[in-house]
C-alpha cells in the first residue's frame, strides 16, 4: 500500500498512453538498453549543422513526472540549433519502456545512456550538460552523482522529494526515493543555472532559492509563471541558457 502511494505521488506518468512511434525529426535515433525489467528507451537527436568528423557538446534532458519524452522533441530544438546533440532518456514504466520507475533505476539507466552518448564520435565527452525539469531535476542530479557533467540546468525542481512530500502531506516514512538534489548541487564543481516560476504551486520558488544558495556558483532566473507554463522565448529562456553554456565553456564566445 505504501509503495503504491509513493508511485502515485512520484511517478504518475507511467500510466500515460504513448504513441507507438516517435515523431518525425531530422536524425532522430531510437536507442534501447536491456534492464533487468525489460527494454528502456531513449531518443538521440544530433546537433544541427555538424560537419563530418566534428565533435559537438550534448545535453541530456529529463522531463517531469507526468510527462513523456514524446512532446519534448520540438520545444528543445533550440539546443540542436545551438550545436548540441540532444538525448532524451525515458523512465522505466513510462511510454514504451518496461519496468517500474525508481530513483535507483533512473540513475542506472541514465548512466548507461550517458556512456553510450559519450562514446559517439560526434559527441564531445568533455562537454555534456544535464537539464532536468521538475522530477527530471532529481533524475539529472542522480546522474551527476555518478557521471561527470560540464553544466547543470535545474528547471522548476525541488531541493528533495522529502521537502515536497511534507507540503503535500505525504508521510516521509513511505518514501524510498529521496532525490536529494540539494546535496548534489552543493558538491557540483561547476556553475548551476536555476530556472523557476515565481507562482509555482507544485514546487514553491523557495526550493529554487535554496538550490541557488548552496551551489558553489549559480544564477537564479525567475519567471512570472506557475509550474507548467514557463515561457520558453528565444530572447529570455533560451538566451539565458545560451549565456550559461558559454559561461561553463560548453559553447564558444563571451
Amino acid at each position: 500500500m505504501m509503495q503504491r502511494l509513493e508511485q502515485l505521488f512520484l511517478f504518475p506518468g507511467q500510466w500515460l498512453a504513448a504513441p507507438r512511434e516517435p515523431p518525425r525529426a531530422p536524425g532522430l535515433e531510437r536507442w534501447t538498453i536491456d534492464s533487468n525489467e525489460g527494454a528502456v528507451e531513449a531518443w538521440f537527436l544530433p546537433a544541427l549543422g555538424v560537419r563530418p568528423g566534428e565533435r559537438r557538446p550534448a545535453v541530456i534532458f529529463a522531463h517531469g513526472n507526468g510527462e513523456l519524452i514524446d512532446p519534448w522533441v520540438d520545444p528543445l530544438e533550440p539546443y540542436r540549433a545551438m550545436g548540441l546533440g540532444l538525448l532524451l532518456p525515458e523512465y522505466r514504466g513510462y511510454g514504451r519502456s518496461k519496468g517500474t520507475p525508481s530513483e535507483k533505476a533512473i540513475a542506472e539507466d541514465f548512466g548507461r545512456f550517458y556512456d553510450q552518448l559519450v562514446g559517439r564520435p560526434d559527441v564531445d565527452a568533455a562537454k555534456v550538460v544535464l537539464h532536468g525539469r521538475s522530477l527530471g531535476g532529481g533524475a539529472v542530479c542522480a546522474l551527476a552523482k555518478i557521471r561527470p557533467a560540464s553544466g547543470l540546468v535545474l528547471e522548476s525542481t525541488f531541493t528533495s522529494v522529502a521537502a515536497v512530500a511534507r507540503r503535500w502531506l505525504v508521510p516521509a516514512a513511505v518514501l524510498t526515493n529521496r532525490f536529494d538534489n540539494e546535496t548534489v548541487v552543493r558538491g557540483f564543481p561547476h556553475a548551476v543555472l536555476v530556472l523557476h516560476g515565481r507562482h509555482d504551486g507544485v514546487i514553491p520558488h523557495a526550493h529554487a532559492t535554496a538550490l541557488a544558495h548552496v551551489a558553489r556558483q549559480a544564477k537564479l532566473v525567475t519567471y512570472d509563471c506557475d509550474h507548467n507554463d514557463m515561457p520558453r522565448a528565444v530572447d529570455s529562456y533560451w538566451s539565458e541558457i545560451a549565456t550559461y553554456l558559454r559561461t561553463v565553456g560548453v559553447l564558444d564566445g563571451a
